[in-house]
């Protein structure tokens, strides 16, 4: 079965279920579904960051920071969280990936999915799948942070990074009034 014929939920503005698709469908009617999307680190902190090959259904040959994917019918984001982290990093025994945040992408021209966004320790060898991944490395984050305006990203990754780092900030502020 290929990528455009996998069934995946479709999900209203409360991320509730309410109807399947297959995935090239949802696409091209803008039908939200579910993406999980996953900052793997070494053991040296790096992140592994990523150029998508050509034949990718959305957002071909650009560069991604997540590993990640769509959620499929019937699965948990934890689940799928999981699953796409070890297939596309061509691992198997990673941890379970620590759910962050959930949050609405929505770009306004009909690409439109609930997000959950996880991070994984990843100090395995990776294989990253030849179909999926035409470039890869682990970067330090400083060297993320400055690609940033140089190479092209992927849109919802970019945007689910600007969440990440929202969200790192508030959690280092700590309780308001300390």
């Amino acid at each position: 079965m290929s990528a455009a014929e996998e069934i995946i939920d479709i999900v209203d503005e409360d991320d509730r279920v309410i109807g399947r698709s297959p995935r090239g469908e949802a696409y091209a009617r803008g039908l939200r579904h579910r993406c999980v999307f996953v900052l793997a680190r070494d053991a040296e902190d790096r992140v592994f960051v990523h150029r998508r090959t050509p034949a990718k259904l959305v957002f071909p040959s650009l560069y991604d920071m997540f590993v990640g994917g769509v959620v499929g019918a019937g699965e948990g984001y934890d689940e799928a969280a999981l699953r796409e982290a070890e297939e596309e990093l061509g691992v198997t025994g990673l941890p379970r990936p620590e759910r962050l945040f959930r949050f609405l992408y929505d770009d306004g021209a009909g690409r439109t999915w609930w997000s959950a966004v996880y991070e994984v320790r990843c100090d395995l060898p990776v294989r990253p799948q030849a179909e999926e991944v035409a470039w890869h490395a682990f970067l330090p984050e400083a060297e993320l942070e400055r690609r940033l305006g140089e190479w092209e990203w992927v849109p919802d990754g970019r945007a689910a990074y600007e969440r990440l780092r929202a969200y790192r900030s508030d959690r280092s502020a700590g309780p308001a009034g300390g």
